[in-house]
C-alpha cells in the first residue's frame, strides 16, 4: 500500500485542498481530496485486467466548488431529506434551510460536502489510511451541538475501500453520514448504468410521495420494481410506470436492510456483466438508498459528458425523515455517546 499526497488547487480564499492517491499492491487506486472529504476516484480492473476509472467526478477543485450532485461527497450533518426542513429535538424546533423545494437536503447550503477537512495519513493495524476531521460549530446549518467528526479512508490489499464513519457532540443533535458516490462499473466515461445489475439484501422499502419524503409506510419490495433481492437488470423497473419510480423520477428511494447493525454485513452487490465487474457493500447501517442518478447534467473529468443516468449510488444511511417517523431507526445522537458506523465497498470480477 503506498499513498501519495498531491496539490488539488486553490479555493479563492487561498484554502489549499490535497489529493491522496491510495495504491494496493494489485494496481487498485483511489483519489480522495479533504475538500468534501470527497472520493474522486476509483481505478479498478475488468475481467480481462484492463483499468478503468468507475467513478463519476471532476479533474481539479474548481469544478467541485460550482454546484454538482454531491460527486462523492461525505454529506451531513443529515443526509437525505427532512420533510418541511424542521424537526423537533428536547422540545424545541430547529428550522433548516429549504434547499430541496420545501425540504432540506444533505446538511443544507453548506454542509458537510462543501468543506475543507484536516486531513492526515495515519497507520492503523499496519494500514496506512487517510483521516479526514471536520469540526461543525454548534448552530452550523441550525443544527445543535458542537460536532466532531472523523472519516477514515483505508484501501486493502483485498480491494476494499473501507470507509468508517466517527461523530462526537457536546449536545443532544442528529447525525445521518454517507458518501455521494456515483458508480459505472463500465467506466465513469462509458455511457449510461441501465445494464447493470444489482441486489439489495432487503425485503421491504419506505415509500415516498412526490417530493421523494418517505411517508412513513414501509412496503413488501415482493412483485414491484423494488424487488433486488437477486441480481436484477436496472432497466426494467426504471422504464417502468410504476407509482414509486414515477414519484422518484426514476429509482431514489431507501431499503431497509436485513442487517444486525453490530457489524459490517453484506447489504448488496453491483454487477456489470459487460466488464465483469463485481461490487458488493457492506454496512453497519439500517437502510441504504438507490438512487439511479436522474438529474445528471454535467461536463467531468477528462471532458465526459454526465448525462442521466451516467451513474448510480448506494448511499448506506439512517433512513430519510426518520425524524419524523418514531418507527424508522433514529438518528438523534445524544450528548458524549459515540456514533460510529462503517460502510465497505469490494470490488472484484465474475
Amino acid at each position: 500500500m503506498s499513498i501519495v499526497k498531491t496539490s488539488f488547487g486553490k479555493s479563492k480564499d487561498g484554502v489549499e485542498a490535497f489529493l491522496f492517491k491510495l495504491t494496493n499492491s494489485k494496481g487498485m487506486e483511489v483519489g480522495i481530496t479533504n475538500y468534501g472529504a470527497i472520493l474522486v476516484s476509483i481505478k479498478v480492473p475488468d475481467k480481462a485486467g484492463n483499468f478503468d476509472d468507475v467513478l463519476l467526478g471532476f479533474d481539479q477543485l474548481d469544478d467541485y466548488l460550482k454546484d454538482h450532485p454531491y460527486f462523492g461527497a461525505v454529506v451531513g450533518r443529515h443526509a437525505n431529506r427532512i420533510e418541511n426542513a424542521e424537526f423537533t429535538l428536547n422540545g424545541k424546533t430547529y428550522h433548516l434551510a429549504k434547499n430541496d423545494g420545501n425540504n432540506h437536503l444533505h446538511g443544507g447550503y453548506e454542509g458537510f460536502d462543501k468543506k475543507f477537512w484536516e486531513a492526515e495519513i495515519i497507520n492503523i493495524n499496519n494500514r496506512e489510511s487517510i483521516q479526514l476531521s471536520y469540526f461543525s460549530k454548534d448552530g452550523e446549518e441550525n443544527y445543535p451541538g458542537n460536532l466532531e467528526v472523523k472519516v477514515i479512508y483505508t484501501l486493502t490489499e483485498d480491494n476494499e475501500l473501507i470507509i468508517d464513519y466517527y461523530a462526537v457532540s457536546d449536545q443532544d443533535t442528529v447525525v445521518n453520514l454517507t458518501n455521494h458516490a456515483y458508480f459505472n462499473l463500465k467506466g465513469h466515461n462509458k455511457g449510461d448504468i441501465l445494464d447493470h445489475q444489482l441486489m439489495i439484501n432487503a425485503d421491504q422499502f419506505t415509500v415516498i410521495n412526490n417530493e421523494c419524503i418517505p411517508t412513513g409506510e414501509i412496503r413488501n419490495v415482493k412483485g414491484t420494481p423494488m424487488d433486488f433481492t437477486s441480481l436484477r437488470s436496472i432497466r426494467e423497473g426504471l422504464l417502468s410506470d410504476d407509482e414509486q419510480i414515477k414519484c422518484g423520477k426514476g429509482y431514489d428511494h431507501n431499503w431497509i436492510l436485513n442487517v444486525s447493525g453490530k457489524a459490517a454485513e453484506k447489504a448488496g452487490e453491483l454487477y456489470e456483466p459487460e466488464s465483469g465487474r463485481l461490487m458488493e457493500f457492506f454496512t453497519t447501517k439500517p437502510g441504504v438508498q438507490f438512487y439511479s442518478g436522474n438529474f445528471i447534467d454535467v461536463v467531468g473529468k477528462a471532458g465526459a459528458k454526465y448525462i442521466k443516468h451516467s451513474g448510480l449510488c448506494l448511499e448506506t444511511q439512517y433512513f430519510p425523515n426518520s425524524l419524523k417517523h418514531k418507527h424508522f431507526p433514529s438518528a438523534v445522537l445524544k450528548a458524549g455517546d459515540k456514533y460510529q458506523h462503517t460502510t465497505i465497498y469490494k470490488f472484484s470480477t465474475r
